[in-house]
C-alpha cells in the first residue's frame, strides 16, 4: 500500500518543493558556470565545454526511453504508471536531435564529429548518467524526473548568449544549440512542473526525485570543474 500523496500533507506544490530543494543544491554548479563564463581562456575552453555538454546530452534520449520502458512495466496498481509514461513519451520527442545540434556547433568551430565521438567521457559524466540508469531500473523510474528538473530548469538567457559571443569572438553558429535551449527549455520546464503537480507523489517519490536532481547538479559541477 502506497503512502498518501505528499500534497495532502504539505500546502506547497510538488514542483515548488522540488525546485526549492534543487535551488539549495545548485550553488556549486552555478559557481562553476560563472567561472567558465569569466575565465580568461573562455575562447579556448568553449569547445571543451560543448564536448562535455554533448557527452551528457547524448544520453538524455536513451535515458528517457529507459525510464519510459520501466514506467510502462510498472504494476497496474502503481498510480504513477500511466501519467508518468505519458510524460516520458512526450519528453523523448522534446529531446530528439539536441546532441546532433551540438555536433553541428562543434563542427563550426573546427572540431570534427569523429573527434567528439572518440573522446571518452570522464568518470563524473559516466557517474552522472549511470546513476539515472540505476535508479530507473533498480528503484523507480519517477526518480528520473529529478534529472529532467536540473537539465530543463536553468535555460540560458539571451544576455548570456550575447556575453559568450562577445567574450569568445565565435560566430553565431557556435551557439545555435544554446539559443535553441533558451527558447525551448522554459516550456519544457513548465511541462515538467505541471507533471510533478499532477502526479500523486508520495514523500518517498519526492525524495527520489530530489536525490536525482541534486546528484545530477553536483556531478555536473564536478565535470565542469575538471575542464576549467
Amino acid at each position: 500500500m502506497r503512502a498518501p500523496s505528499r500534497d495532502l500533507l504539505d500546502p506547497l506544490t510538488a514542483s515548488t518543493r522540488v525546485r526549492r530543494e534543487l535551488g539549495s543544491a545548485v550553488g556549486p554548479l552555478t559557481t562553476a558556470c560563472t567561472a567558465l563564463v569569466e575565465h580568461p581562456r573562455l575562447r579556448e575552453l568553449w569547445p571543451e565545454y560543448l564536448v562535455l555538454q554533448h557527452q551528457i546530452i547524448r544520453a538524455t534520449v536513451p535515458l528517457t526511453e529507459a525510464a519510459l520502458e520501466s514506467s510502462r512495466a510498472l504494476p497496474e496498481g502503481d498510480p504513477l504508471r500511466d501519467q508518468l509514461s505519458a510524460y516520458l513519451a512526450e519528453h523523448v520527442d522534446e529531446e530528439l536531435h539536441h546532441d546532433d545540434g551540438l555536433l553541428d556547433d562543434l563542427e563550426s568551430l573546427g572540431v570534427s564529429r569523429a573527434k567528439v565521438l572518440g573522446r571518452m567521457p570522464s568518470p563524473a559524466v559516466a557517474t552522472l548518467v549511470g546513476a539515472q540508469y540505476y535508479w530507473i531500473h533498480h528503484h523507480h523510474p519517477v526518480a528520473f524526473l529529478g534529472y529532467v528538473a536540473l537539465m530543463e530548469g536553468y535555460p540560458p538567457t539571451p544576455e548570456l548568449l550575447e556575453t559568450l559571443a562577445a567574450r569568445t569572438g565565435y560566430p553565431v553558429e557556435a551557439f545555435r544549440t544554446f539559443d535553441q535551449h533558451a527558447e525551448l527549455d522554459p516550456g519544457h520546464r513548465d511541462h515538467l512542473d505541471r507533471t510533478l503537480d499532477a502526479l500523486p507523489l508520495t514523500e518517498r517519490d519526492e525524495s527520489a526525485i530530489v536525490a536525482s536532481a541534486t546528484t545530477t547538479a553536483a556531478l555536473a559541477a564536478k565535470a565542469l570543474l575538471e575542464i576549467l
